[in-house]
């Protein structure tokens, strides 16, 4: 396992999973390559030549990638178990559920940049691309750190828990219209247009341009920054999510990856329905103070405490997740239509 390479830094401890799961190193190279190769396909087969996706062409490629992740679950079954298969799906909701959220900033960040239409698929895939390189490392980070101080499990059930109050606070009061013009950059962006030459508008799709004898970048490479770094407050909650549903490294980085590949074009889709989600804050909430209450378990099961308190296995973990999704989009829908009969 990878992970493992981190573990002698910092010596080892009991975990609170019960099962283990042996992942050969060319496990985790079949993984990688097989991202790598993903990512490759988008550049070559897509955003190489710039162009708003249809519908239909979202549609298509979303189901790919979903189906991708079926695999994934389904080789899961077959070569170590099927509860590390329902902890696999039970991670790929979840971190597709909270992908759905981190979309309302997404447009936020390319609507404050102006990025046209036609870039916008270039924009997300580069974004992406880094947001992977920097979950990799914190789930690599994450797994040693949790086999070395395993008190580390109450941190992320209390972070949880907080971000799930946080979420229900946010519904409760939610905006009128998110409002680009309000965007402000976060530190790496700021520091990013102080330290290089920023053009006045977009080159094309490039991301770097010459003038004369001088480099300069382009606003593509600047909103790039910015939605690669918005991910790391993304990977605040979701990363200590999928260990409270798994404390596998490959299932959370494997679960992470297809659910981010499939983002860009679920980005497309949703773009114009975001706004008919009006519960989503509630089901995130639901979802996320579930996890922080398992993780809770598990963590006081670890210290030999409230073994009266059965552990919650992974099929109900996946059943109350997509439950709770269910119950949130179809409340949300019902619920949009309503207001919309009363405002008109």
């Amino acid at each position: 396992m990878i992970s493992s390479l981190l573990v002698p830094l910092l010596g080892s401890a009991p975990t609170t999973e019960p099962a283990s799961m042996h992942v050969y190193s060319w496990e985790w190279a079949v993984l990688i390559v097989a991202v790598v190769g993903l990512i490759t396909l988008d550049l070559v087969g897509h955003v190489r030549k710039p162009h708003e996706p249809t519908m239909g062409e979202a549609a298509r490629w979303l189901g790919f990638y979903v189906g991708l992740a079926v695999l994934v679950g389904i080789y899961l079954i077959f070569r170590h178990s099927p509860e590390f298969s329902l902890e696999f799906y039970a991670a790929y909701f979840t971190e597709y559920s909270l992908s759905i959220d981190n979309i309302f900033i997404f447009i936020i960040i390319i609507g404050s940049f102006r990025v046209p239409r036609p870039y916008q698929q270039k924009v997300l895939l580069y974004g992406i691309v880094i947001a992977l390189v920097l979950r990799f490392i914190f789930i690599l980070l994450g797994a040693a750190l949790l086999q070395r101080f395993s008190w580390l499990f109450f941190l992320f059930a209390a972070f949880l828990l907080w971000t799930a109050y946080s979420q229900i606070k946010e519904g409760l009061n939610p905006e009128v219209e998110p409002n680009p013009d309000e965007y402000e950059p976060n530190a790496l962006t700021k520091v990013a247009q102080k330290v290089f030459r920023v053009t006045e508008g977009f080159v094309g799709d490039r991301l770097l341009t010459r003038r004369g004898s001088k480099s300069y970048v382009t606003p593509m490479f600047l909103c790039i920054v910015a939605i690669g770094s918005a991910d790391l407050m993304f990977a605040l909650d979701s990363i200590p999510a999928s260990f409270g549903l798994t404390s596998q490294p490959f299932i959370v980085f494997a679960a992470n990856a297809f659910a981010l590949m499939g983002l860009r074009q679920l980005f497309f889709l949703v773009d114009g329905l975001l706004d008919r989600l009006i519960y989503l804050h509630f089901g995130l909430a639901a979802i996320l103070g579930f996890i922080g209450l398992k993780l809770i378990v598990e963590a006081c099961h670890g210290m030999g405490w409230l073994h009266a308190v059965p552990a919650i296995p992974p099929l109900v973990s996946l059943g109350i997740i997509i439950v709770i999704i269910l119950i949130t989009v179809v409340t949300s829908l019902i619920g949009a239509q309503k207001r919309k009969v009363k405002e008109n």
